[in-house]
């Protein structure tokens, strides 16, 4: 039987929902999701697999103009999963529908979505926080824009028309072998999602006190037989003063 296989970039500006779509299109919780720009620091793997395709979904950071070096990089793990896409997603949300389309229109997001041979579909997120006349009018702007073979209004987090979605990739995805093994998930060795995990909880909890730079890495990680796993992690902060805050009195916050 032939399969269906190929990558699927999904990109746009920060905290869009770009990151809660891919979950829910997995099935799995496989990016952390925060209130804070750009929680997600590199592209993101994660492999849907079915009897008759495979898809190869690519999470990517919110897109910014870069104005220092990290963000620069940012943008470069952007660049290199569109390059790799064979449909290519761009994510919006539906709450200034005007802001939305102007923004398209710049230069850095036009050159992103401009390869031909990609198939792109526009995907109006979080529906829910607009009306049914603003959402019909922004359909009929970005279906005149001929920038997408198709624009589909979702929910990610009500699970609204997920379905369409997915059967509008399937029909743009290539004929193609699978790419993984049908029990591979992602890329990532399991420490990765470990250190993620304690990454998303210490923006959660404290907020604006610590900056989205802060980094997590793990030095052992051991499964036991019984009671807790064991997990050794470093915590990297960009000041001194901020140690405190993440130990707080007596370490009792870790």
């Amino acid at each position: 039987m032939q399969t269906k296989a190929g990558f699927v970039t999904i990109i746009g500006k920060p905290n869009v929902g770009k990151s809660t779509l891919t979950n829910k299109l997995l099935g799995e919780e496989l990016s952390i999701i925060t209130s804070k720009p750009q929680t997600t620091r590199k592209r993101i793997l994660g492999v849907l697999d079915e009897k008759e395709y495979q898809i190869i979904f690519l999470d990517t950071p919110g897109i910014l103009e870069p104005k220092y070096l990290l963000q620069e990089k940012l943008l470069e793990f952007i660049e290199s999963s569109v390059k790799d896409a064979d449909v290519l997603i761009f994510m919006i949300t539906a709450k200034d529908i005007a802001k939305e389309l102007e923004s398209i229109q710049k230069e850095n997001i036009k050159k992103l979505i401009s390869k031909k041979s990609q198939r792109k579909i526009l995907v109006i997120n979080k529906i829910d926080l607009s009306n049914e006349e603003t959402i019909t009018k922004a359909l009929k702007l970005f279906e005149d824009s001929n920038l997408f073979e198709k624009v589909i209004p979702i929910s990610a987090l009500e699970n609204y028309n997920l379905d369409n979605l997915l059967n509008s990739i399937l029909e743009y995805l290539p004929f193609h072998p699978k790419f993984y093994p049908d029990d591979q998930l992602t890329d990532e060795p399991e420490k990765f999602f470990v250190a993620e995990k304690i990454r998303e909880k210490i923006l959660e909890i404290y907020h604006d006190e610590i900056p989205y730079s802060v980094e997590v890495y793990i030095e052992q990680f051991k499964e036991r037989e019984k009671g807790k796993d064991y997990i050794s992690a470093i915590i990297v902060v960009e000041r001194e003063s901020q140690k405190p805050i993440i130990l707080n009195k007596k370490g009792s916050s870790i």
